[in-house]
C-alpha cells in the first residue's frame, strides 16, 4: 500500500472515529452520566485525537484542520440524518455541498 493510499486512510480513521464520538455523545446526552454511549463517545474521541495527531505531522494545520473538521462535519451531518433520524432541511444539505467544494478546494491547492 503506498504512503499517500495510508496517509488518506489515515485522515478517514480520524474522521471516522470524530463523527462516531459525536454520535454516540448525542445518544448519552440526557441519561446517567456513566452510560456506555458517552463512555463510547469519549473513548473514540481518545482516538480520533491520536489519529489526527499523524495527520498533523504530514501536513500544515491550515489544511489538517480544515479538511478534517470539514469532513467531520459532513460524516456527522450524514450520521444524524441516518442513524439518529434527524430532520437535515435542504438549505443544510446545500451547506454540505458548499462544505465539500471548499474542502476539495483546500485539497486541490495543497497538490498543486
Amino acid at each position: 500500500m503506498s504512503n499517500q493510499l495510508v496517509f488518506i486512510l489515515v485522515i478517514l480513521i480520524t474522521v471516522g472515529l470524530n463523527t462516531l464520538a459525536q454520535t454516540l455523545l448525542k445518544l448519552g446526552a440526557g441519561q446517567n452520566p456513566l452510560n456506555i454511549y458517552l463512555i463510547g463517545g469519549i473513548a473514540s474521541y481518545g482516538l480520533s485525537t491520536i489519529f489526527y495527531i499523524l495527520v498533523l505531522g504530514k501536513l500544515n494545520l491550515s489544511v489538517a484542520y480544515p479538511l478534517v473538521i470539514g469532513l467531520t462535519i459532513i460524516a456527522t451531518t450524514i450520521s444524524g440524518s441516518v442513524i439518529l433520524q434527524e430532520k437535515v432541511l435542504i438549505s443544510q444539505w446545500l451547506g454540505v455541498g458548499l462544505m465539500l467544494s471548499g474542502i476539495g478546494a483546500i485539497a486541490f491547492a495543497k497538490n498543486v
